[in-house]
């Protein structure tokens, strides 16, 4: 792609294979000397689109040559940071300018002469009015989530830092929607730049496996940790409504062994840095957080994302979703609702123009099957290292002992290690209806008129009275009202729908209407 070879080589040492598509259709554009307006949201690798181009065309010894604005303080540290990573083999100073920081840390920073620097707007212009920043040798500009930056009231700051620039630059323009006032910037400001359209959630969403569980609301954190247990994520986003709900769910599950922290606007910058930083680097499996304050916070490998409230906005579920399944990883999406919240589920599903799948709530045997084989897989894996110190005191044990007891000894001691299993019993809501499952679906030709007029021709209920129907490969599952499970079940047991005998079962799990 004409890249510096010693940036193809710090390429394939982060394990890139494939450019994304944002990535060959921006950087020959960057590298070809064009102006770009990328149409592109997190998580489609928009950052080494504009960073691996820059990192190519910098000059030795050539001051500062790039600015990037960013929208929020965590996105110009993680941007910072990203192309820092991958301009490391060139030995690039990259700097990110943020407001909350110490002015003082950041002038004694300015004075390392860094070659780029990442910032938030506002501490931009107090910069250059400062003149501690001074823009005679840029030769680009970008501006990250430049939507972002409008809704945020930055225009004037965006159109003031521009205009500041030389007018002999490259101009990169980024965002997920092109509102007039960014339209207007970009003739203003840019020559001529060449356009590329990217859809992130295109990209990102059919990566994302969508889930929901019905809870009842009095045990909603051991519902979660019932569900944290058997999924048993290496890395999960959770998404609360308030700041309060986030510190009080992040404690919740400190308390019972997980590694969990809090991300939310009251945190000081010192904070905040340190939190993001743990999760970045795997210190901390769970990051609890709000909407705002998890905005540009972009973290490739989370695994899992929880709506542990449901969010009220329809698109704040798309954006929350979409922080799992990036970069070409598979991701899951599990949102907890209440039973007053069956309805805005709907409404999201509506939305998204998909069909979210209901899960049933694990049980405590479930959580432990699973807690059980990731301690022998830790067991094997502990095994084939060096265990020559210990070799002597195991085969004593073995001539004094029964093995297996010796075994299932060893195992306990790593399960009281870790985080103590919840054994609270989830019963469900008290509900109207029953959902019952039939071993008969799509493969066998059912249909849901069919299933409708079948039960309303043998019982008294009315179709209105059938409550959802989810017709899979190899089952049906059916809502009924609680005083015809019995009739249903009379009427069903031993007939299938396509004439074959089928056995129909009560589901786990119960919904109120």
């Amino acid at each position: 792609m004409g890249l510096k070879p010693q940036l193809l080589q710090s390429i394939a040492a982060k394990g890139f294979e494939d450019p994304t598509p944002i990535q060959s259709a921006a950087i020959p554009l960057a590298l070809a000397g064009r102006d770009m307006l990328g149409q592109a949201q997190t998580g489609t690798g928009k950052t080494a689109a504009f960073g691996l181009p820059i990192l190519s065309m910098l000059k030795p010894e050539g001051g500062l040559q790039s600015l990037v604005m960013c929208p929020t303080r965590e996105l110009a540290v993680q941007v910072a940071e990203e192309i820092s990573s991958l301009g490391k083999v060139l030995r690039v100073n990259v700097l990110a300018i943020y407001g909350g920081q110490s002015m003082e840390l950041q002038l004694k920073a300015l004075k390392k002469r860094p070659e780029i620097i990442v910032g938030t707007p506002g501490r931009l212009i107090d910069h250059l009015d400062r003149r501690t920043i001074k823009l005679d040798t840029l030769r680009f500009v970008v501006l990250d989530e430049a939507d972002e930056m409008l809704n945020m009231g930055f225009l004037e700051d965006m159109e003031n830092i521009l205009a500041r620039c030389p007018a002999e630059r490259q101009t990169f323009l980024f965002s997920a929607t092109f509102p007039p006032p960014i339209h207007q910037l970009a003739l203003s400001f840019m020559k001529n730049p060449e356009s590329i359209a990217i859809k992130g959630l295109d990209l990102t969403v059919p990566l994302i496996e969508q889930f929901y569980y019905e809870v009842n609301p009095k045990l909603k954190v051991e519902t979660l940790c019932r569900i944290l247990d058997v999924e048993q994520p290496p890395v999960s986003l959770i998404f609360c409504r308030t700041k309060r709900g986030v510190d009080e769910l992040a404690a919740s599950l400190e308390v019972r062994g997980y590694a969990a922290d809090a991300l939310h606007g009251d945190l000081s910058q010192r904070e905040r840095d340190l939190v993001t930083r743990r999760f970045r680097q795997g210190s901390t499996e769970i990051l609890a957080a709000t909407d705002v304050a998890a905005r540009g916070l972009d973290i490739n490998h989370v695994t899992h994302v929880f709506n542990y409230d449901i969010p009220q906005d329809l698109d704040s579920y798309v954006h929350r979703i979409g922080r799992t399944g990036r970069a070409g990883r598979k991701g899951v999406a599990i949102t907890l609702v209440e039973p007053r919240e069956v309805k805005q589920l709907k409404f999201i599903e509506r939305h998204i123009k998909k069909k979210i799948q209901r899960n049933f709530l694990p049980t405590y045997e479930d959580a432990l099957q699973k807690r059980q084989e990731a301690l022998i897989a830790q067991l094997v894996e502990i095994s084939q290292e060096s265990l020559g110190e210990f070799m002597d005191a195991a085969n004593q044990l073995l001539e004094d002992h029964d093995s297996t007891r010796l075994i299932a000894a060893a195992l306990k001691i790593l399960a009281d290690q870790g985080k103590q299993l919840e054994k609270t019993d989830l019963k469900p809501f008290s509900a109207s209806k029953v959902q019952i499952q039939l071993p008969i679906g799509r493969a066998q030709g059912i249909k849901p008129r069919e299933l409708v007029n079948y039960l309303t021709s043998r019982t008294g209920m009315t179709p209105g009275q059938i409550g959802d129907i989810e017709i899979h490969a190899g089952n049906t599952l059916v809502e009924v009202p609680n005083q015809y499970v019995d009739e249903v079940y009379r009427i069903i047991k031993g007939y299938g729908m396509a004439g074959k005998k089928q056995r129909p079962n009560r589901t786990k799990s119960n919904r109120r209407t």
